[in-house]
């Protein structure tokens, strides 16, 4: 999944640029700019989903959700079941194409939500429920 959403992407800006070349007569695209984007476009999709693998994890436990991201640095983020305001169930048009969904975490942290990407599509349904629940019985307010 990520693979295809680096190449789409890079796809769409490659064509934006050329669409810009095509439609304003100053502007003048050489064709070794276009070849090197297409190139830097392979590059990024091979490496950065390997990197994101190897970084990315996540976890559930009987007291919190921990995740772990980054590309240079590396974050580490733990949002305790009493913070969690609210759990959701996304699903990219990528996504959907791989039987695939993103959970996000939401709580009164300034830091953001939580995200956990690339989950199996009923993996994700389950986890949704399962903090959901988990959530609930916790005490607190998640202010």
């Amino acid at each position: 999944m990520w693979r295809v959403t680096a190449l789409v992407e890079g796809a769409v800006t490659i064509g934006v640029a050329l669409l810009v070349d095509l439609a304003v007569d100053s502007f003048d695209l050489p064709g070794w700019a276009v070849a090197l984007a297409a190139v830097a476009v392979v590059a990024w999709a091979v490496v950065v989903p390997q990197w994101r693998y190897a970084v990315h994890r996540w976890e559930v436990t009987d007291t919190a959700v921990h995740t772990q991201s980054g590309w240079w640095a590396r974050e580490q983020r733990i949002a305790p079941l009493s913070r969690i305001q609210t759990v959701d169930r996304a699903e990219g048009a990528v996504a959907r194409l791989f039987g695939l969904a993103t959970v996000t975490v939401t709580t009164a942290s300034a830091a953001g939500a939580l995200e956990i990407d690339g989950l199996d599509l009923a993996r994700a349904q389950d986890l949704v429920a399962e903090l959901t629940l988990m959530a609930d019985a916790v005490e607190g307010d998640a202010t």
